[in-house]
């Protein structure tokens, strides 16, 4: 075992990359939530959004259009979670799980004749004089673009919610739907918007991963990042400042995990790959152990069913 090899700044860089995706789903969740609404397809939205990036992206050779084509995906098979559950009443909880399930055979089926294709290259930003500064160059100022843009949605999600009426409209339906109701808000029509939002970003980060991580297509890749970023929405108590924190970590630990393995640590492959898993679920028993706290933090309406009648 050489750990000579580990470079601190390498693994910083790789671990902003490793939770793009991550952050990009999680931002968008958080919105759904504070609206008051639980949306358990998020694994379902990402891999759609990961196969209508590749194939759109491989089609037209833009890797834009690409992005583009994920954000309608996962908007779309939002859209249809947001019509059961808020025009039908559905079950929250039960619709959200069979949006995963459902996107992850529509995205098997329409990327058999994708696999083994390599998609065009994603524009990374290049300006010499700023990357090639020591330490500061390499981790911050050399990756792809949706690095940047999730870390300004993240800030542009925190404005809108604390800053604008519009944010406050959302909150506040979140919070007492009932009351939000009879001040005159569209309570299901704010929801339905919210909830597109949270696909277009769950497609987003699944684009990500077939785009510009891998980049390839392979069935199934998101592997577990739609849970990681619901779990990653309670870890920041609802806030999206702290989405950065908790995402990185968890970045982190994925990015170690798989560097300790390049070096020939001693451990068992299986259990270094599911390491990022059980530091999931060991935050959400921590974090659940203060029932107190995510009460407080959570949206109230949260997965409560409405109806214009009430």
């Amino acid at each position: 075992m050489d750990f000579s090899a580990l470079s601190p700044v390498a693994l910083i860089a790789s671990l902003m990359v490793a939770s793009t995706p991550i952050l990009l789903a999680a931002i968008g969740e958080l919105v759904v939530e504070k609206s008051g609404v639980l949306n358990l397809g998020v694994e379902g939205m990402m891999i759609t959004g990961a196969i209508f990036g590749f194939a759109i992206s491989v089609e037209t050779g833009s890797p834009w259009l690409g992005l583009v084509a994920a954000m309608v995906g996962g908007a779309g098979m939002a859209l249809i979670f947001g019509i059961l559950t808020q025009v039908f009443l559905s079950n929250q909880v039960a619709t959200g799980l069979a949006l995963t399930l459902f996107g992850l055979g529509f995205s098997a089926l329409v990327g058999q004749s994708y696999t083994g294709i390599k998609p065009p290259p994603f524009p990374r930003l290049d300006i010499p004089a700023l990357t090639e500064i020591p330490y500061i160059g390499k981790i911050l100022l050399n990756h792809d673009y949706m690095v940047y843009i999730s870390l300004g949605l993240v800030l542009a999600v925190w404005y809108f919610l604390r800053f604008t009426r519009k944010g406050l409209i959302l909150r506040s339906i979140g919070e007492n739907h009932t009351a939000a109701h009879a001040l005159g808000y569209k309570v299901i029509r704010v929801r339905l918007l919210a909830i597109m939002f949270g696909g277009a970003c769950a497609g987003l980060g699944g684009a990500y991963l077939s785009l510009i991580r891998v980049p390839q297509w392979t069935e199934g890749m998101t592997a577990g990042a739609g849970w990681i970023a619901l779990a990653l929405v309670v870890f920041a108590s609802w806030k999206p400042g702290r989405l950065i924190i908790g995402a990185y970590l968890f970045g982190g630990v994925t990015i170690l995990q798989l560097n300790l393995q390049a070096v020939g640590v001693n451990i068992p492959v299986a259990y270094l790959s599911m390491a990022p898993y059980v530091i999931t679920i060991l935050v959400l028993v921590i974090i659940s152990s203060d029932r107190k706290k995510i009460s407080l933090n959570a949206p109230a309406s949260l997965g409560r069913v409405f109806h214009a009648s009430n």
